[in-house]
């Protein structure tokens, strides 16, 4: 029951987190449009966010290992919540993005915490349900969060102000728990090379994944209001993307334990182009037309990121579950960091389209490289489960490798 509870603990968190660091990236587009900033110095603040994400994603595990999780969360929840109350005290670009590194570090090392507390707690019984409330709570969450911007005032010292009130809220279930910390897991090390040695086009995947997906909810705010969404449509425009993508798991799950993975990564590729090409066209459609494009886009790019895990996780040793973990997180981060800047600049000077039309030419890109890999090399002999990963922090191979693992899992 103490185990029950403590997990009760550590999803009350995630999903207090999540709301706060989840709803200030539209938030900031929006009032970056408000306060007169640039199109390009909007995406400068969604790239910031993924900076931050990276250090602490790097620097969380050792911080833990010095001072222990609670004061790890502790640490890093203030960090968000500092980054989120400096908003209106300095209204210029370039210190916002300093402050959305805050808030990108506070993501990264809480979520860090957060699975190290999980790792050390669950047992391979309780693996698989725990880590299905964990999705629940941390999908969940994010759909609120984008629907967070149709109350929130854009560049209000008050929406703000809210927001850090709920990441300070995050503080409370963690470090008010009974149970002892657990032991820190030693931090992975960063082989970045292991990721390509297993597999070029996993690789290729997860940035493209991050091009589509970090584009989408980061620049997604300006792309709604320069099509002329108001701001609760928006946030509409924004969930739907979120439930979309949950929505595909299962299927394209299914499918991927099936298929050649290779076939399933081109197939939603083609899916993403056509819905990328739909989205630039028809941007003057009614707002459930939009919606529903935005929905198509959700179903089509958010599960390249798990398929090309899994894909990458058919070539690697058991013994290297984590680090590759981590690898694809580090190849993750890299494309999510340019993603926002380059879709802002396109915005800039071609229009909304031009988002989806740089979209859609990364799908097509990876569409020719499947082709060019399958010819290369046959498919895995054996193939390990298809797990929705997260895109959290480098433990989350962790909380994964195991249930790749699972001998009656495997194909």
């Amino acid at each position: 029951m103490r185990v029950i509870i403590s997990f009760a603990a550590l999803f009350l968190s995630v999903i207090l987190l999540q709301l706060s660091t989840g709803g200030v990236g539209p938030l900031d587009a929006l009032s970056g449009l408000t306060l007169d900033f640039t199109t390009a110095q909007i995406g400068m603040l969604g790239s910031a966010h993924f900076v931050g994400f990276f250090i602490g994603c790097w620097f969380a595990p050792r911080l833990m290992g010095s001072i222990g999780h609670s004061r790890a969360f502790a640490a890093f929840t203030s960090a968000g919540a500092i980054g989120l109350l400096a908003h209106m005290l300095v209204i210029d670009p370039y210190a916002w993005a300093v402050m959305r590194v805050a808030s990108g570090l506070c993501v990264a090392g809480c979520y860090t915490v957060i699975e190290a507390w999980l790792q050390a707690k669950v047992t391979n019984e309780t693996r698989g349900r725990t880590m299905g409330i964990y999705r629940v709570a941390d999908m969940g969450a994010s759909l609120m969060a984008q629907m967070l911007i149709s109350v929130l005032a854009p560049a209000s010292y008050v929406s703000y102000n809210l927001l850090a009130m709920l990441c300070c809220a995050a503080l409370l279930p963690l470090t008010l728990s009974r149970l002892r910390e657990p032991e820190t897991p030693d931090a992975p090390r960063l082989r970045p090379m292991l990721l390509i040695a297993c597999s070029p086009l996993a690789a290729a995947g997860v940035l493209v994944a991050a091009l589509s997906s970090a584009s989408f909810r980061m620049i997604g705010p300006l792309y709604g209001q320069q099509v002329g969404l108001a701001v609760d449509q928006i946030a509409g425009f924004l969930a739907v993307f979120v439930l979309g993508g949950a929505v595909a798991q299962y299927p394209v799950g299914w499918l991927a334990d099936r298929y050649d993975r290779r076939w399933v990564l081109i197939g939603l590729s083609l899916a993403a182009i056509l819905s990328s090409v739909m989205t630039a066209a028809t941007h003057d459609l009614d707002t459930f037309g939009i919606l529903l494009t935005a929905f198509f886009f959700g179903m089509t790019t958010f599960p390249i990121y798990s398929v090309s895990a899994a894909h990458a996780h058919d070539f690697a040793q058991a013994h290297e579950r984590v680090e590759l973990s981590a690898a694809l997180m580090f190849f993750f981060a890299l494309g999510a960091i340019a993603a926002p800047l380059m879709a802002s600049t396109l915005i800039e000077h071609y229009g909304p389209p031009a988002m989806f039309v740089m979209i859609a030419a990364g799908h097509a890109v990876l569409v020719v490289f499947g082709l060019i890999r399958m010819r290369m090399r046959p498919g895995a002999e054996r193939r390990t489960a298809y797990v929705w990963a997260p895109r959290t922090s480098f433990l989350i191979g962790r909380l994964t490798g195991r249930s790749r693992d699972k001998p009656e899992n495997r194909r």
